[in-house]
């Protein structure tokens, strides 16, 4: 499936079992465009899309520093992009 690159990326369209490499191919394709932040979608549920989007964020070369957003907490996570 191909992304447009823009800030904000809704993670609900994709299967749980891609949201790792689908959050690794999207911060590199952000970060290829100029963009030096970006807000990940995750949904609120029981927390495990946040923690495996976290996760992803956390080993990513590209990524300065994470947090969830303030105005969707903890749906969304923001990230900041070196």
């Amino acid at each position: 499936m191909k992304v447009p690159i823009e800030g904000t990326l809704d993670l609900h369209a994709f299967a749980p079992r891609d949201i790792r490499s689908v959050v690794e191919e999207y911060v590199t394709a952000a970060h290829a465009e100029g963009l030096r932040e970006v807000r990940l979608i995750h949904g609120r549920g029981i927390g495990v899309q946040r923690g495996i989007v976290q996760q992803a964020l956390e080993r990513h070369v590209l990524v300065a520093e994470f947090l969830d957003a303030p105005e969707s907490h903890p749906g969304a996570t923001t990230a900041r992009l070196d």
